[in-house]
Protein backbone atom coordinates (compact mmCIF):
# COMPACT_ATOMS: atom_id res chain seq x y z
CA UNK A 1 0.00 0.00 0.00
CA UNK A 2 1.23 3.30 -1.05
CA UNK A 3 2.15 6.05 1.83
CA UNK A 4 0.21 8.60 -0.42
CA UNK A 5 -2.60 7.59 -2.29
CA UNK A 6 -2.76 8.42 -6.02
CA UNK A 7 -5.47 11.56 -5.99
CA UNK A 8 -2.91 13.18 -3.15
CA UNK A 9 -0.25 13.19 -6.16
CA UNK A 10 -2.01 15.00 -8.76
CA UNK A 11 -1.56 18.13 -10.04
CA UNK A 12 -4.28 20.77 -8.38
CA UNK A 13 -6.78 22.07 -11.47
CA UNK A 14 -9.40 24.73 -10.59
CA UNK A 15 -12.65 25.07 -12.00
CA UNK A 16 -13.44 28.24 -11.24
CA UNK A 17 -13.42 28.33 -7.37
CA UNK A 18 -13.66 24.23 -7.05
CA UNK A 19 -9.94 22.68 -7.19
CA UNK A 20 -9.85 19.40 -8.65
CA UNK A 21 -6.89 16.82 -7.63
CA UNK A 22 -3.83 17.26 -5.53
CA UNK A 23 -5.83 15.78 -2.35
CA UNK A 24 -8.90 18.17 -2.60
CA UNK A 25 -12.20 15.85 -1.99
CA UNK A 26 -13.43 13.73 -4.95
CA UNK A 27 -15.66 16.36 -6.87
CA UNK A 28 -18.77 15.39 -8.33
CA UNK A 29 -20.14 16.47 -11.63
CA UNK A 30 -23.61 15.67 -13.69
CA UNK A 31 -24.49 17.35 -16.97
CA UNK A 32 -27.55 18.96 -18.30
CA UNK A 33 -30.17 17.30 -20.60
CA UNK A 34 -32.15 20.53 -22.09
CA UNK A 35 -31.91 22.59 -24.70
CA UNK A 36 -28.89 24.71 -24.12
CA UNK A 37 -30.56 27.75 -25.90
CA UNK A 38 -33.54 27.39 -23.35
CA UNK A 39 -31.71 29.37 -20.70
CA UNK A 40 -34.15 29.00 -17.89
CA UNK A 41 -35.07 25.28 -18.37
CA UNK A 42 -31.43 24.71 -18.29
CA UNK A 43 -30.74 26.78 -15.48
CA UNK A 44 -32.99 25.04 -13.13
CA UNK A 45 -31.72 21.88 -14.34
CA UNK A 46 -28.47 23.19 -13.04
CA UNK A 47 -29.66 23.84 -9.89
CA UNK A 48 -31.40 21.26 -9.06
CA UNK A 49 -28.07 19.17 -9.98
CA UNK A 50 -26.40 21.74 -7.63
CA UNK A 51 -28.67 20.94 -4.68
CA UNK A 52 -28.86 17.47 -5.58
CA UNK A 53 -25.00 17.43 -4.52
CA UNK A 54 -23.26 18.13 -7.95
CA UNK A 55 -20.00 20.71 -7.39
CA UNK A 56 -19.56 21.21 -11.18
CA UNK A 57 -22.21 21.12 -14.19
CA UNK A 58 -21.75 20.13 -17.36
CA UNK A 59 -23.63 21.65 -20.46
CA UNK A 60 -23.28 21.76 -23.71
CA UNK A 61 -22.65 24.12 -26.14
CA UNK A 62 -23.78 22.47 -29.50
CA UNK A 63 -23.98 25.98 -31.63
CA UNK A 64 -22.94 29.48 -32.45
CA UNK A 65 -27.38 30.22 -31.60
CA UNK A 66 -26.67 28.90 -28.32
CA UNK A 67 -23.85 31.14 -27.03
CA UNK A 68 -26.01 34.21 -25.58
CA UNK A 69 -27.87 31.52 -23.57
CA UNK A 70 -25.27 29.91 -22.56
CA UNK A 71 -23.47 32.95 -21.28
CA UNK A 72 -26.67 33.71 -19.44
CA UNK A 73 -26.14 30.35 -17.51
CA UNK A 74 -22.48 30.57 -16.51
CA UNK A 75 -23.43 34.13 -15.26
CA UNK A 76 -26.28 33.15 -13.28
CA UNK A 77 -25.38 29.24 -12.37
CA UNK A 78 -24.68 28.41 -8.24
CA UNK A 79 -21.77 26.43 -9.43
CA UNK A 80 -18.80 26.87 -11.93
CA UNK A 81 -19.46 25.56 -15.43
CA UNK A 82 -18.22 23.26 -18.00
CA UNK A 83 -18.39 23.99 -21.59
CA UNK A 84 -18.89 20.59 -23.78
CA UNK A 85 -17.79 20.80 -27.00
CA UNK A 86 -17.38 18.56 -29.94
CA UNK A 87 -16.22 18.94 -33.58
CA UNK A 88 -16.08 22.95 -33.68
CA UNK A 89 -12.84 24.52 -32.10
CA UNK A 90 -14.77 27.75 -32.93
CA UNK A 91 -17.59 26.70 -30.24
CA UNK A 92 -14.73 25.98 -27.63
CA UNK A 93 -13.29 29.35 -27.48
CA UNK A 94 -16.70 31.18 -27.27
CA UNK A 95 -17.61 29.22 -24.43
CA UNK A 96 -14.73 30.35 -22.78
CA UNK A 97 -15.32 33.61 -24.02
CA UNK A 98 -19.01 32.83 -22.39
CA UNK A 99 -17.72 32.23 -18.97
CA UNK A 100 -17.02 28.28 -19.12
CA UNK A 101 -14.98 27.64 -15.85
CA UNK A 102 -13.88 24.67 -17.76
CA UNK A 103 -13.64 23.13 -21.66
CA UNK A 104 -14.78 19.22 -22.19
CA UNK A 105 -13.08 18.46 -25.31
CA UNK A 106 -12.34 15.58 -27.93
CA UNK A 107 -9.08 16.95 -29.24
CA UNK A 108 -9.44 14.11 -32.14
CA UNK A 109 -12.35 15.36 -33.14
CA UNK A 110 -11.86 18.77 -32.84
CA UNK A 111 -9.68 18.84 -36.33
CA UNK A 112 -6.01 19.68 -36.67
CA UNK A 113 -3.56 20.43 -34.03
CA UNK A 114 -3.71 24.26 -35.26
CA UNK A 115 -7.08 24.15 -34.04
CA UNK A 116 -6.69 22.52 -30.99
CA UNK A 117 -3.53 25.05 -30.10
CA UNK A 118 -6.20 28.04 -30.96
CA UNK A 119 -8.30 26.44 -27.77
CA UNK A 120 -5.16 25.84 -25.78
CA UNK A 121 -4.66 29.56 -26.24
CA UNK A 122 -7.98 30.81 -25.95
CA UNK A 123 -8.21 28.44 -22.40
CA UNK A 124 -4.94 29.68 -20.98
CA UNK A 125 -5.37 33.38 -21.57
CA UNK A 126 -8.97 32.87 -19.53
CA UNK A 127 -7.66 30.94 -17.06
CA UNK A 128 -10.54 28.12 -17.71
CA UNK A 129 -9.34 24.37 -17.15
CA UNK A 130 -9.52 21.33 -19.62
CA UNK A 131 -10.49 17.90 -19.58
CA UNK A 132 -9.31 16.03 -22.48
CA UNK A 133 -12.14 13.67 -23.02
CA UNK A 134 -11.14 10.19 -24.96
CA UNK A 135 -13.33 7.92 -25.24
CA UNK A 136 -13.76 4.06 -26.70
CA UNK A 137 -16.17 4.66 -28.87
CA UNK A 138 -14.42 7.82 -30.86
CA UNK A 139 -10.50 6.96 -30.90
CA UNK A 140 -8.56 8.37 -33.58
CA UNK A 141 -8.48 5.92 -36.32
CA UNK A 142 -4.46 5.03 -36.55
CA UNK A 143 -5.24 3.58 -33.35
CA UNK A 144 -8.63 2.45 -33.12
CA UNK A 145 -7.43 0.26 -36.51
CA UNK A 146 -4.58 -1.27 -34.53
CA UNK A 147 -4.77 -5.26 -33.94
CA UNK A 148 -1.82 -5.40 -31.86
CA UNK A 149 -3.39 -3.12 -28.99
CA UNK A 150 -5.98 -3.89 -26.52
CA UNK A 151 -8.76 -1.63 -25.91
CA UNK A 152 -7.12 -0.05 -22.59
CA UNK A 153 -3.81 0.33 -24.44
CA UNK A 154 -5.21 2.14 -27.37
CA UNK A 155 -7.19 4.41 -24.94
CA UNK A 156 -4.05 5.18 -22.88
CA UNK A 157 -1.63 5.75 -26.13
CA UNK A 158 -4.84 8.47 -27.16
CA UNK A 159 -4.88 9.85 -23.89
CA UNK A 160 -0.69 9.93 -23.56
CA UNK A 161 -0.79 11.54 -27.02
CA UNK A 162 -3.08 14.56 -25.98
CA UNK A 163 -1.60 14.93 -22.63
CA UNK A 164 1.72 15.56 -24.12
CA UNK A 165 1.07 17.98 -26.60
CA UNK A 166 -1.03 20.09 -24.61
CA UNK A 167 1.62 20.29 -21.75
CA UNK A 168 4.60 20.90 -24.78
CA UNK A 169 2.52 24.09 -25.68
CA UNK A 170 2.57 25.14 -21.76
CA UNK A 171 -0.96 24.57 -20.40
CA UNK A 172 -0.58 22.53 -17.11
CA UNK A 173 -4.89 22.88 -16.32
CA UNK A 174 -5.68 19.35 -17.51
CA UNK A 175 -7.89 17.17 -16.40
CA UNK A 176 -8.73 13.84 -17.98
CA UNK A 177 -11.21 11.24 -19.25
CA UNK A 178 -10.65 7.69 -20.94
CA UNK A 179 -13.99 6.38 -20.92
CA UNK A 180 -15.71 3.24 -22.27
CA UNK A 181 -18.95 1.28 -20.80
CA UNK A 182 -17.48 -1.97 -20.46
CA UNK A 183 -15.97 -2.36 -16.20
CA UNK A 184 -13.13 -4.27 -17.06
CA UNK A 185 -11.90 -2.10 -19.86
CA UNK A 186 -12.75 0.94 -17.07
CA UNK A 187 -10.69 0.01 -14.67
CA UNK A 188 -7.75 -1.20 -16.70
CA UNK A 189 -7.73 2.22 -18.38
CA UNK A 190 -7.48 4.22 -15.51
CA UNK A 191 -5.19 2.12 -13.63
CA UNK A 192 -2.57 2.54 -16.48
CA UNK A 193 -3.44 6.08 -16.42
CA UNK A 194 -2.40 6.72 -12.46
CA UNK A 195 0.32 4.77 -13.34
CA UNK A 196 1.39 6.79 -16.65
CA UNK A 197 0.58 9.72 -15.77
CA UNK A 198 0.12 10.32 -11.91
CA UNK A 199 0.32 13.99 -11.64
CA UNK A 200 -2.79 14.85 -14.22
CA UNK A 201 -6.23 14.71 -12.31
CA UNK A 202 -8.49 11.99 -13.94
CA UNK A 203 -11.95 12.47 -14.37
CA UNK A 204 -13.51 8.86 -14.06
CA UNK A 205 -16.80 7.99 -15.25
CA UNK A 206 -18.23 4.44 -16.99
CA UNK A 207 -19.60 5.70 -20.12
CA UNK A 208 -23.15 5.24 -21.20
CA UNK A 209 -23.63 2.54 -18.33
CA UNK A 210 -26.95 2.19 -19.23
CA UNK A 211 -30.79 3.21 -17.05
CA UNK A 212 -30.80 3.56 -13.54
CA UNK A 213 -30.35 -0.31 -12.41
CA UNK A 214 -27.82 -1.32 -14.90
CA UNK A 215 -25.83 1.96 -14.85
CA UNK A 216 -25.77 1.95 -11.28
CA UNK A 217 -24.56 -1.32 -10.69
CA UNK A 218 -21.75 -1.01 -13.52
CA UNK A 219 -20.91 2.35 -11.92
CA UNK A 220 -20.63 1.15 -7.88
CA UNK A 221 -18.49 -1.62 -9.61
CA UNK A 222 -16.24 -0.04 -11.34
CA UNK A 223 -15.71 3.34 -10.03
CA UNK A 224 -15.88 2.43 -6.47
CA UNK A 225 -12.79 0.07 -7.62
CA UNK A 226 -11.06 2.95 -8.63
CA UNK A 227 -11.51 5.12 -5.74
CA UNK A 228 -11.12 2.64 -3.20
CA UNK A 229 -6.58 2.47 -4.85
CA UNK A 230 -6.94 6.20 -4.61
CA UNK A 231 -7.72 6.39 -8.13
CA UNK A 232 -9.94 9.19 -9.17
CA UNK A 233 -10.66 13.15 -8.66
CA UNK A 234 -13.90 13.78 -10.16
CA UNK A 235 -16.70 11.21 -11.45
CA UNK A 236 -19.56 11.51 -13.29
CA UNK A 237 -22.19 8.73 -12.92
CA UNK A 238 -23.68 8.07 -15.91
CA UNK A 239 -27.43 7.31 -16.24
CA UNK A 240 -29.87 7.06 -19.20
CA UNK A 241 -31.90 8.62 -16.81
CA UNK A 242 -33.04 12.03 -15.44
CA UNK A 243 -29.65 14.28 -14.48
CA UNK A 244 -31.05 14.32 -11.31
CA UNK A 245 -31.11 10.55 -10.49
CA UNK A 246 -27.05 10.92 -11.28
CA UNK A 247 -25.82 12.26 -8.20
CA UNK A 248 -27.07 10.27 -5.67
CA UNK A 249 -25.36 7.38 -7.16
CA UNK A 250 -22.52 8.85 -7.29
CA UNK A 251 -23.02 10.63 -3.84
CA UNK A 252 -23.67 7.25 -2.37
CA UNK A 253 -20.46 5.68 -4.09
CA UNK A 254 -18.45 8.18 -2.34
CA UNK A 255 -19.90 7.54 0.97
CA UNK A 256 -20.08 4.12 0.87
CA UNK A 257 -16.11 4.39 0.61
CA UNK A 258 -15.74 6.82 3.60
CA UNK A 259 -14.38 8.99 0.60
CA UNK A 260 -17.06 11.87 1.29
CA UNK A 261 -20.56 12.60 3.08
CA UNK A 262 -23.32 14.14 2.31
CA UNK A 263 -26.57 13.53 4.30
CA UNK A 264 -27.35 10.92 5.90
CA UNK A 265 -26.15 6.62 5.65
CA UNK A 266 -29.36 4.23 5.94
CA UNK A 267 -28.74 0.55 7.66
CA UNK A 268 -31.69 -1.28 7.20
CA UNK A 269 -31.51 -5.05 7.26
CA UNK A 270 -33.14 -7.47 4.10
CA UNK A 271 -35.51 -9.18 6.57
CA UNK A 272 -36.27 -12.85 7.25
CA UNK A 273 -38.42 -15.37 8.48
CA UNK A 274 -38.31 -13.75 12.45
CA UNK A 275 -39.07 -10.06 11.38
CA UNK A 276 -42.57 -9.29 13.28
CA UNK A 277 -43.13 -6.14 11.39
CA UNK A 278 -43.80 -4.86 8.02
CA UNK A 279 -40.67 -3.05 7.87
CA UNK A 280 -40.00 -3.18 4.12
CA UNK A 281 -42.66 0.03 3.65
CA UNK A 282 -40.87 1.43 6.93
CA UNK A 283 -37.61 1.38 5.61
CA UNK A 284 -39.08 2.80 2.10
CA UNK A 285 -40.95 5.51 4.24
CA UNK A 286 -37.42 6.55 6.17
CA UNK A 287 -35.43 6.28 3.02
CA UNK A 288 -37.98 8.93 1.36
CA UNK A 289 -38.13 11.37 4.04
CA UNK A 290 -34.29 11.31 4.45
CA UNK A 291 -33.72 12.55 1.35
CA UNK A 292 -34.48 16.05 2.48
CA UNK A 293 -32.33 15.42 5.56
CA UNK A 294 -28.37 16.88 4.87
CA UNK A 295 -27.02 15.87 8.81
CA UNK A 296 -24.11 13.52 7.72
CA UNK A 297 -25.84 10.54 10.09
CA UNK A 298 -26.31 7.17 10.44
CA UNK A 299 -30.02 5.85 10.51
CA UNK A 300 -30.94 2.04 11.82
CA UNK A 301 -33.89 0.51 11.23
CA UNK A 302 -33.45 -3.00 12.07
CA UNK A 303 -36.16 -6.02 11.76
CA UNK A 304 -35.51 -8.48 14.80
CA UNK A 305 -33.31 -8.66 17.63
CA UNK A 306 -30.46 -10.63 16.58
CA UNK A 307 -28.50 -7.66 14.87
CA UNK A 308 -31.04 -5.11 15.38
CA UNK A 309 -30.01 -3.56 19.05
CA UNK A 310 -26.49 -3.63 18.07
CA UNK A 311 -26.64 -1.95 14.76
CA UNK A 312 -29.76 0.69 16.08
CA UNK A 313 -26.81 1.54 18.86
CA UNK A 314 -24.32 1.55 17.04
CA UNK A 315 -26.15 4.39 14.51
CA UNK A 316 -26.25 8.09 15.41
CA UNK A 317 -30.41 7.40 15.64
CA UNK A 318 -32.20 3.73 15.24
CA UNK A 319 -34.98 0.91 16.17
CA UNK A 320 -34.81 -2.44 16.64
CA UNK A 321 -38.00 -4.15 15.79
CA UNK A 322 -39.93 -6.93 17.91
CA UNK A 323 -43.47 -7.97 17.27
CA UNK A 324 -45.74 -4.50 16.30
CA UNK A 325 -43.32 -2.25 18.01
CA UNK A 326 -39.52 -1.54 17.85
CA UNK A 327 -37.03 -0.35 20.66
CA UNK A 328 -35.78 3.48 19.86
CA UNK A 329 -32.26 4.14 19.98
CA UNK A 330 -30.39 7.54 20.40
CA UNK A 331 -26.28 7.65 19.97
CA UNK A 332 -26.55 4.30 21.90
CA UNK A 333 -28.90 4.31 23.96
CA UNK A 334 -32.57 2.76 24.46
CA UNK A 335 -35.01 5.85 24.46
CA UNK A 336 -38.54 4.29 24.26
CA UNK A 337 -41.00 1.55 22.69
CA UNK A 338 -42.70 2.50 19.86
CA UNK A 339 -45.39 0.76 17.93
CA UNK A 340 -45.05 -0.06 14.64
CA UNK A 341 -47.12 2.43 13.61
CA UNK A 342 -45.31 5.08 14.60
CA UNK A 343 -41.51 4.13 13.62
CA UNK A 344 -41.64 6.02 10.66
CA UNK A 345 -42.06 9.80 12.76
CA UNK A 346 -40.47 8.91 15.96
CA UNK A 347 -37.19 8.52 14.21
CA UNK A 348 -37.68 11.49 12.29
CA UNK A 349 -38.57 13.47 15.09
CA UNK A 350 -35.50 12.26 16.93
CA UNK A 351 -33.27 13.23 13.62
CA UNK A 352 -34.83 16.99 13.82
CA UNK A 353 -33.50 17.16 17.59
CA UNK A 354 -29.80 15.96 16.58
Amino acid sequence: MPTSLPRELTRPVMVGSVQIGGGAPVVVQSMTCTPTSDTEATLNQVRALADGGCDVVRVTLPNRAAIDSFKAICNASPVPIIADIHFDYRLAIAAVDAGAAKLRINPGNIGSWEKVDAVIDAAGAAGAAIRIGVNAGSLEEDLASRDDLTQPEKLVASSLRFVEHFEARGFKDIVLSAKAHSVPTTIATYRALSRELPHIPLHIGVTEAGTVQQGTIKSAVGLGVLLAEGIGDTLRVSLTADPTEEPPVAWGILQCLGIRRRGPELVSCPTCGRTQVDLIPIAQEVEKRLRTCEKPISVAVMGCVVNGPGEASDADVGVACGKGSALLFKHGQPVRKIPESQIADALMEEIEKL
